[in-house]
């Protein structure tokens, strides 16, 4: 009884429009004031014990340096790099917005951040350019995914930190789908090029151009570099290589570029606050919530239920794979990240899959779910920031899902690519 009070005090709180945060922790609580007053006691203790993990504070550092490069406009070299490189084909512009999407998740791990830069910039331009406005939304749409897959990824931080699982690994794993979703995509667009006609850059860049755009991306471009290879490297934790970045954004921004002012640093700390806020509420609901499913056993019951279906490996990869992407499509990433990774990992152990392999195909199967309505949050960032509707952009954007899902599956049951460089660095 007390299960189903939860799940209609859940259920009923997202359909009246409370806050995700706010509902989990809600029906968390319920579920505890059904098991006895000597747990609500230890519930703050609970709450506390869920963000009292030190890989945590990586999150906001990371999230302050994107905003920093952001706010400084050190990104736009980032922009021209990917221009230069293959903006000169049909669809050029298309395909840039992919390429510098991949370089823009190295600084944020944010696919929110990269959706809310890139619907502010690209989009008007390419619609400028001759791409009908929903079109480039969508394009959009599909590359900000890669933010949180390619390192440094904030869910990978957060299902490392939970689950006890090397984060560099999962940094590690996470470098070629991501490489593998830009250049599915790419060959979408490429498809769509002529469909569509799409419009076809001014040509292939001299030399020198190529080489004044790698002067002007180099400062941006060198911090995923460096990010990626402390860490990967062991000279440094994810959260010390997150504080140095900062120190980086900052030196370059405000000292090199003398793009940032006093206010800019205000405005920037409160978004930090805000975003970084938001995430750690959902955290500590969360844990509320899973400390309930766990005394009352439903991971063991959900992980049964998966098995007695089939014993099948593959099979029971695939279901893992259909509940995260219908649960994603109605519930937050990080809340169903916190929640589910508790069930499922145990569950793929039980089955032979290696703990970063798990890691990194639960991690992209949810983020998958950012631009799928009705809650994707990509979905209605770029409709907040480009004035199309939701509806518009979902209708552009199911090819680009469909070949995602395609990456997803290969990531899912091919292990050996999806560990090749995490064991190639002997992670």
């Amino acid at each position: 009884m007390g299960a189903l009070f939860v799940a209609i005090a859940f259920f009923g709180l997202m359909a009246l429009g409370m806050p995700v945060g706010f509902a989990i922790g809600v029906s968390g609580m319920i579920g505890i004031l059904d098991m006895g007053p000597r747990f609500m006691q230890m519930a703050p203790d609970r709450v506390f014990a869920g963000l009292d993990l030190f890989p945590f504070l990586a999150m906001p550092f990371f999230i302050l340096a994107g905003e920093i490069m952001n706010r400084s406009g050190i990104t736009l070299g980032l922009v021209r790099l990917a221009d230069a490189l293959v903006g000169w084909m049909r669809g050029g512009m298309a395909h840039s917005n992919m390429v510098a999407s991949v370089m823009f998740a190295g600084i944020t791990g944010s696919a929110t951040a990269d959706a809310a830069a890139f619907g502010n910039t690209l989009v008007p331009a390419m619609e400028k350019a001759g791409y009908k406005r929903p079109y480039a939304a969508a394009v959009t749409a599909a590359g900000s995914i890669i933010g949180p897959t390619i390192p440094p990824s904030t869910l990978a931080i957060i299902y490392g930190s939970i689950m006890g699982v090397s984060i560099a690994g999962l940094f590690a794993a996470g470098i070629l789908p991501g490489l593998l979703i830009c250049g599915t995509c790419m060959l979408v667009i490429a498809l769509h090029a002529k469909k569509k006609n799409l419009p076809k850059g001014e040509g292939r860049p001299s030399f020198g151009i190529v080489i004044k755009a790698l002067r002007e991306g180099f400062l941006a471009a060198l911090l995923p570099l460096f990010i990626l290879g402390s860490i990967l490297g062991g000279f440094a934790t994810p959260t010390e290589a997150a504080a140095i970045a900062v120190a980086y954004a900052l030196f370059v921004g405000g000292v090199i570029y003398r793009a940032l002012t006093w206010q800019d640093l205000y405005e920037i700390a409160v978004r930090t606050t805000r975003i970084t806020g938001v995430i750690f509420l959902i955290i500590a609901s969360a844990t509320i919530l899973g400390w309930w499913m766990t005394f009352n056993r439903i991971p063991q019951a959900i992980a049964t239920g998966l098995l007695s279906v089939s014993e099948n490996p593959q099979i029971v990869i695939a279901l893992i794979l259909l509940l995260l992407l219908v649960i994603g499509l109605v519930m937050d990433i990080n809340a169903t990240l916190i929640i589910l990774a508790p069930v499922l990992a145990p569950l793929t152990a039980q089955i032979g899959m290696e703990p970063v392999h798990a890691g990194i195909m639960i991690i992209l199967a949810l983020n998958i779910s950012l631009m799928t309505p009705p809650v994707g949050a990509c979905l209605f960032v770029l409709a907040s920031v480009t004035g199309e509707k939701v509806e518009s952009i979902t209708k552009e954007l199911w090819p680009f899902i469909l070949a995602e899902v395609g990456i997803l599956l290969v990531i899912a049951f091919w292990s050996d690519l999806t560990l090749f460089i995490p064991r190639l660095l002997g992670l």
